[in-house]
């Protein structure tokens, strides 16, 4: 039996996304550890039961010396551990700080030897695949769960989604208010699904710090929506949530944790994609989701850019063709620069297969995935469409260099 530690010092969202990766490592019996923000050790209890779960304090601390001052003594009771194994998945000064307590030759991911921050093979190659983040082939969670030296099929990360019968739950925001829609937008797109799942109970959901919000949406709401609407905001604890979202027959969220969580229980998702947000890197994994992607030229683009057009690509979910789609009148006249997906699963793992809408990028990322399905033995390739697409993940670097302990060549 082997023993491994997964560092995770990412947020909410993160941490459900790390599934495929812990659940594979637990294969055959090993104990598997997991190092994450201590603001969520107790999420991580309850979504990994069979885990043992480290908190350190990650995020408010300043300077490395508060860091230090904080974690020592964690940081001194991981490195007496003896892993076989540590997967530090984040691209942070504190990860690379973190992998120098373990011998490199042990270290997959980030690591740190001889004082240099070092990169695994397979890092490299999704740095270079987010270049164009419109072809990104991978969703995060199978980018982390490949890095296991036996992952599991992806049909075995999450169940299939499927009605509770505790009706709808909203997420009313998530961390950057540019991936999230307006009251406004929100409350007609909450109406269309009302009216699409026959007027069932409706639960608001977010934190504390979300409660004005939530009392806004309300005040939007009248006649039996309004009626059937419960305001959680702020109201529960992550058992709360777990069992709320667990219970529900859709969850209508931007992409936020508590998309993933339901996902995690087999609660179908409905998900609002915009601006930052690609649903082809961090939409909701397995069977039975719905993503709306908001498309412009500039789509997907970066959050800590300002955006030079007052986030349009929030517009289409106000469109009258959109809510027609939400509240269960399809026709063919589909709303322009959004695609509607459907979640789906293949040999590599999760992707979205477009039922309208025009995905240009579709050829190239299908490659660039096919690519990644013969690096790891899960296909043949038989053909490419695109032969650019090999080049751009692969250079002669890799190839001319000493082996790394990822199987291909060293750090750049």
């Amino acid at each position: 039996m082997s023993k491994y530690l997964v560092i995770q010092l990412a947020r909410f969202g993160d941490l459900l996304q790390t599934k495929r990766l812990i659940l594979s490592l637990q294969q055959g019996g090993n104990e598997v550890h997991l190092c994450i923000d201590r603001s969520l050790v107790s999420l991580a209890s309850l979504i990994y039961p069979d885990v043992r779960v480290h908190g350190i304090q990650a995020h408010g601390t300043t300077t490395a010396e508060e860091v230090l001052a904080a974690n020592l003594p964690l940081f001194a009771a991981m490195q007496a551990e003896k892993f076989d194994g540590v997967f530090n998945l984040n691209f942070s000064g504190l990860n690379f700080a973190m992998a120098t307590l373990f011998d490199p030759a042990i270290v997959h991911g980030y690591r740190t030897e001889g004082g240099q921050p070092l990169k695994d093979h397979w890092m490299r190659l999704a740095f270079r695949w987010t270049r164009n983040r419109r072809t990104s082939p991978l969703n995060l969670m199978d980018f982390w769960g490949l890095l296991a030296p036996d992952p599991i099929v992806p049909e075995a990360v999450n169940p299939i989604a499927m009605r509770k019968g505790g009706g709808i739950g909203v997420v009313l925001a998530g961390r950057n208010s540019r991936r999230s829609l307006p009251v406004n937008m929100l409350a007609d797109c909450v109406q269309a699904v009302f009216e699409a799942h026959g007027g069932p109970k409706v639960t608001l959901l977010g934190t504390k710090a979300e409660a004005q919000l939530g009392s806004q949406l309300m005040r939007k709401f009248d006649g039996p929506l309004l009626q059937r609407t419960e305001n959680l905001v702020g109201r529960t604890d992550f058992a709360g949530l777990l069992d709320c979202v667990g219970g529900l027959d859709v969850v209508l969220t931007p992409d936020t944790g508590t998309m993933h969580l339901a996902a995690h229980l087999g609660t179908p998702v409905q998900a609002f994609f915009l601006s930052s947000a690609w649903s082809h890197e961090t939409g909701p994994y397995g069977l039975g989701h719905r993503i709306w992607q908001a498309v412009l030229p500039c789509s997907p683009c970066l959050e800590s850019r300002p955006c030079p057009i007052n986030t349009q690509c929030r517009n289409v979910f106000a469109d009258p063709k959109f809510l027609k789609i939400l509240a269960g009148k399809f026709d063919d006249d589909y709303p322009a620069n959004v695609i509607g997906q459907v979640s789906m699963l293949d040999a590599v793992g999760v992707t979205y297969m477009p039922v309208f809408g025009q995905d240009d990028a579709s050829p190239q990322r299908k490659d660039q995935r096919g690519l990644v399905a013969e690096r790891f033995g899960l296909m043949e390739l038989a053909s490419i469409g695109d032969n650019a697409q090999a080049a751009l993940l692969y250079q002669e670097s890799d190839w001319m260099l000493p082996q790394d302990n990822a199987g291909l060549a060293g750090d750049l």
